[in-house]
């Protein structure tokens, strides 16, 4: 059941991040988080008045709000990246955020094989294939570096949302979009700008913030039921679902070399599952 709920948090992320990193290249990233944040928790907030709170505790507060920062911080930088950058180059850097959970577990008492660590070698050598030739012709760093900075917010927003989902799932997940619209909400005010999103655009910026909400929840759900370490790992999956995207909607084609990067960045996430 783990696997199952793990791996359709990478479909539903996978898509969610290729429909957020077209409708970037249309408005500011930031914009795109923010309403894609605030409509999902509508969604969230009209569950729970329906349904009520889940769990009585208070637990889950301080979990939420990091995980609200952490995963905010990490959406800017990826949105941002798939702006500007090569989707399948982008993404499986952004998945290695993986690393961190799993470290994180490992200190605090899971033991994975030793083919999980063997897995984290061979996917950092697909990152640097994936995105060494990208630097090398000259192009902008600034892509890549976005990505990483994504990798490190997503990695610490996995963490932080597996330890407030095994308090509440649900709360944690409304409590880590509180965070995340209050900030936005502040910045939009700073700058006395909404993104010029138009009415038009509502529906998909709902399917995408409905789509990472889902992706956080069958995370939440598998992460709380096992090893939040494979459970990440698992979940990091979604790159080859916006690279595969990409390739039949942009058409985007990779060197030979980043192609074999992307499947090596992929493949060490799969060793260390298995």
């Amino acid at each position: 059941m783990l696997s199952i709920l793990a791996l359709g948090s990478s479909a539903a992320w996978g898509a969610a991040d290729f429909l957020a990193g077209m409708a970037s290249r249309r408005r500011h990233p930031v914009a795109v988080v923010g309403w894609t944040q605030g409509l999902a928790l509508l969604v969230l907030t009209a569950i729970i008045l329906v349904r009520g709170p889940a769990g009585s505790g208070t637990a889950w507060v301080l979990w939420a709000a990091g995980a609200g920062l952490a995963g905010l911080f990490g959406l800017v930088c990826f949105y941002t990246a798939l702006s500007r950058g090569t989707m399948g180059v982008i993404a499986p850097i952004a998945g290695l955020g993986v690393v961190i959970p799993v470290a994180l577990g490992v200190l605090g008492g899971e033991r994975p094989p030793a083919l999980a660590w063997a897995g984290m070698l061979v996917a950092i050598l697909g990152v640097t294939l994936a995105s060494g030739p990208e630097l090398a012709v000259g192009l902008s760093a600034r892509p890549v570096l976005l990505a990483a900075g994504a990798a490190v917010g997503f990695g610490f927003a996995l963490y932080l949302l597996d330890r407030g989902a095994r308090e509440s799932t649900l709360m944690t997940l409304w409590g880590m979009r509180v965070t995340s619209v209050t900030v936005l909400l502040c910045v939009a005010l700073l700058v006395r700008s909404v993104g010029g999103v138009r009415a038009g655009e509502t529906p998909l910026l709902l399917v995408i913030g409905c789509g990472d909400l889902a992706a956080n929840a069958l995370f939440a759900v598998a992460s709380s039921r096992g090893a939040v370490s494979i459970a990440s790992v698992l979940g990091s999956l979604y790159p080859v679902v916006t690279a595969v995207l990409a390739r039949i909607v942009l058409d985007e084609r990779l060197r030979r070399i980043q192609q074999v990067g992307v499947v090596l960045a992929v493949g060490g996430a799969v060793l260390i599952a298995l």
